[in-house]
């Protein structure tokens, strides 16, 4: 007589996603509050966070990319460089942060590659944008002229200044909100101008500033938005539900499995 021993299935650990630090002097300094907002969405939605140093090589960068299942690019007080975009530098166009610029796209060159997911958030998704090629509007109040307050903070750093979208239906982010309006808040003073190769716009504030991008393939799951998720995480459905649509893409990716 054959006696079987069935086994308990393997649980699989929570999907690591990689997600650096808002700016070098941040880390330097051991100013880790802001960055926690981003780790504490990530958990919540049911992921593991991994804290990316920008201080690593490029060699070092490529090594923790492969044990990443996605990756998500935080906000920051820097402005991208602009002549990484051909322009000049506008006059209220923040310092960059080398780095950041230099992490972001060696995680976005490594998730392209193996069809890892992206969430890229204010900052980021101005990063991913500039990486496929787009360009930015360097300031939103001097250049474009809006009637919508995009940029305000407190003294804690928290953004009060609310305002709707418009999501285009038919779009993945659509799909997530259940809805073609939302209300998000925000705090930046730059945003996308023409989009990178394979982005689409697929959100606008109603004075047209671009609200969120998301990638025009199959694969991988890539979106971008302007405004601040992590930081209404805790209170907000679509705020938590783009994470964990983040997790969820990434305990499909085909590189996981």
């Amino acid at each position: 007589m054959i006696r079987w021993r069935f086994m308990k299935p393997e649980v699989r650990a929570k999907p690591r996603v990689g997600v650096p630090y808002r700016t070098r002097k941040e880390e330097l300094t051991g100013d880790f509050d802001k960055v926690e907002k981003y780790l504490a969405a990530v958990s919540r939605a049911g992921g593991e966070p991994v804290v990316i140093s920008l201080g690593r090589s490029r060699a070092e960068l490529q090594h923790i990319a492969q044990t990443l299942d996605a990756v998500l690019l935080s906000g920051s007080p820097a402005d991208l460089e602009p002549s990484l975009f051909r322009a000049a530098r506008h006059p209220q166009s923040n310092a960059s942060d080398p780095d950041r610029e230099r992490t972001d796209f060696a995680l976005l060159e490594h998730a392209l590659a193996q069809s890892k997911p992206v969430l890229a958030i204010c900052y980021g998704i101005q990063s991913l944008n500039v990486f496929l090629g787009g360009t930015l509007v360097q300031d939103i109040p001097s250049e474009v002229g809006a009637s919508i307050e995009h940029e305000w903070e407190d003294d804690l750093g928290a953004p009060e200044t609310f305002h709707p979208v418009q999501i285009e239906q038919g779009s993945q982010l659509a799909q997530i909100a259940g809805t073609r309006k939302a209300r998000v808040n925000s705090s930046h003073h730059q945003s996308i101008l023409s989009p990178g190769r394979n982005l689409r716009v697929v959100a606008r504030a109603d004075d047209q500033v671009v609200e969120a991008v998301e990638w025009t393939g199959a694969a991988p799951w890539i979106v971008g938005v302007q405004w601040h998720p992590e930081r209404m995480a805790d209170r907000d459905p679509l705020a938590l539900d783009l994470f964990r649509t983040l997790i969820e893409a990434a305990r499909k990716s085909p590189v996981r499995a």
